[in-house]
Order: structure tokens, then sequence, then C-alpha cells
């Protein structure tokens, strides 16, 4: 499990899922599970107020003068900077695209802002940079504005990164939870887990048998194919904190249905399967940065997942359960022996600083 002749040390790592009454922030804060949840619904959201708020989806969808935009933003302070398939440059663009995606928009312009440890090599700074200027001429988008700052040595680590991002969400496109209705199809693009296992590997020295990926890219051009079949698609979130549970459950609690999947539709590659079993986590809650669910009305579902598997991003998208009428608000998981179990809201990450 690591580097032969040495032993894992597991003294200084931090508890992702803390008491919920300490009156201090906490590592589980920025997981996105319930803590994350109740951060914003109890203290942020009656502060800021307004009802685009409200929507807390992945992007806001707003109107300005008479156009649909999506309005994004994401803060990114993964460790390790650079990890297997990509860094924190890739990942700041991909993430704020893929939110404005979840909103059916196709990404236009970014704002980036820097903040800086002082003493960090230049040479490091320009591979984020590039690594963010190439993620951005991928997914067909420019970053138009951005801002730098700079903190003194030991009050950061190395980059931090902010981006904001707008785009355009077209006429009959309507993606939110409240959609979702018994009977939809529960579809996800590809195989789960794959960024969370990638940075812990790098993070903890750990080996797995086999060399894990991340999966981070820029779903667009994907929700794009998908929009093409059908605008009456009604729900997409890209799984990232918190991994796939996270977002099904909240896609249940906000629209008041059921969800049912089958443990063993959901595409686990072995690598992960494996370095979740030697751990003792589970491949529902691991995050991933180039995945998305969909609730699809039935009728669609055949043709939107023909759609998908033919865009090199969703290759893997598989059937992995419904929406129900049964149990509103929780989503249960059938497992391989017929069994049935409840797959939770996490409380935190499993794995922090993992975006």
């Amino acid at each position: 499990m690591s580097d032969a002749g040495t032993t894992l040390d597991i003294t200084g790592w931090t508890c992702p899922a803390p008491l919920r009454d300490r009156p201090r922030v906490v590592m589980g804060h920025g997981g996105g599970g319930a803590l994350s949840a109740e951060l914003v619904e109890h203290l942020f959201a009656p502060a800021f107020g307004g009802d685009v708020l409200a929507q807390l989806g992945d992007s806001a969808a707003v109107s300005l003068g008479g156009v649909r935009l999506a309005f994004s933003t994401d803060s990114y302070v993964v460790r390790p900077l650079f990890f297997p398939g990509g860094g924190i440059g890739d990942l700041a663009v991909n993430g704020t695209v893929n939110d404005l995606a979840m909103s059916g928009a196709r990404a236009a312009y970014l704002s980036c802002g820097f903040i800086l440890e002082e003493g960090i090599e230049m040479s490091v700074v320009a591979r984020v940079a590039e690594a963010m200027g190439a993620a951005a001429r991928t997914a067909g988008v420019e970053i138009a504005t951005g801002d730098t700052k700079v903190v003194e040595a030991g009050h950061g680590d190395g980059v931090y990164i902010n981006t904001a991002g707008i785009g355009i969400i077209p006429d009959g496109v309507d993606l939110r939870p409240q959609r979702v209705v018994p009977g939809d199809v529960v579809i996800v693009s590809g195989e789960i887990g794959l960024h969370g296992v990638a940075i812990m590997s790098v993070r903890e020295g750990l080996e797995f048998g086999v060399d894990v990926e991340s999966d981070c890219a820029a779903l667009g051009g994907l929700v794009q194919s998908m929009l093409a079949v059908t605008p009456d698609l009604h729900v997409l979130r890209d799984p990232t904190r918190g991994g796939l549970a996270a977002s099904l459950n909240e896609i249940a609690a906000a629209s008041g249905t059921g969800v049912v999947i089958r443990e063993r539709s959901v595409p686990v590659p072995a690598a992960v399967a494996n370095a979740c079993a030697i751990l003792g986590l589970d491949p529902l809650y691991v995050a991933n940065e180039g995945k998305l669910v969909a609730f699809v009305p039935r009728e669609h579902a055949e043709a939107v997942l023909d759609a998908m598997r033919a865009h090199p991003l969703g290759r893997a998208a598989t059937v992995i359960g419904e929406a129900v009428d049964a149990h509103p608000g929780l989503v249960v998981a059938r497992t391989a022996l017929g069994g049935t179990r409840v797959v939770d809201l996490p409380i935190g990450e499993q794995l922090p600083r993992i975006c």
C-alpha cells in the first residue's frame, strides 16, 4: 500500500467528519457534504438573502437584458498542485466550465484570481498559468479578467485560485432538481472515483498496483450533445466533493422524490474499487472532476444515452437507477446480494483539499 520499506504515517491526518456543534470552522465545512450545506443554508444564505442565491445550484440562472445567463464561481485549494491527469490550473478552468454546463449553458468567459504565497517559484506559477490557458482553449472559453494577491510566506500553500464564469443558457433549457419526477432515469457519464484516488495516491504516497489518473475534463461538449437530443433534461450535476452520493442526495432532497440506484450498475474502475477496499472508503463518496449525473425523462433516456456514448467523455455512460415515489428525499442502493442500504449525505469529505 506504500512504497517498499516505508510505513504510512497517519498522525498528521485531519478528520473530515467532525461533530456538527463545534463553534469553529473545521475541515468538514469545505467538504461538500452536510456540514457544507449547513454552513450555506444557516449562515451565508440568511446573511446574503435573495431569490437567485436560494436556487443553490452549481451555477445561478439569471436574466439580464432579456438574455438567460448562467453565473458561477469556485475556489481551488487542491494539494498537491499537480497530480496524475492534471493540476490546479486545469481544475480551476474545468471546474467552473462544468458548473456552468450543469445549467445547460455554453461557457463563454472566465475570471481568474491568483493568491500566491511569498517565495513560490515563478516556474511553478508559470506552469499553472500555462495549464489554465491550455484548458481554456480546449474548453472554448476566454479568460477575460483577473487579479493577483500575495500573502506572506507560511500563510498560504503555494497557489490558491478563484475562477468565475458566465455563459448563455439556450431557450427551452430548464435544468433544476425541482423538475425531477418519479420515473426519471438516472445516468452517470462514466467511471467514478478517479480524481479522488489520484489525489490520494500522490498525497499519501500510496500505490494500488496501477497508475490512477484524475478524470479532470471540461464537460460542456458532452452536455451540448445531450441537449441536441432533447432540451427536456431535468437536472444535471457534476459529482465533485462528496462524490456521486452527495449529488444524488442533493437532488433527492430538492425534488422531494426518492432515488434508487443499482450498486452493481455504478461504473467503478478496478483501481478505485481496490483503493477503497484497502482504505475502507465507499466509491460513491469519492470525488470526480470529469463526470456528470443526469436525471432524464424515461421517454428520452435511450436516445440521450446513445448521444453520451458517442462523445469521448461519455463512452462509458451507464443507467444506474431511477427516481421513485417511495422514500422521498432519500437515496437507496440495491446491493449485489439483493439487499438495500441507505446512501446518506456525507458529513464532510473523505479526503479534504480535493479541489
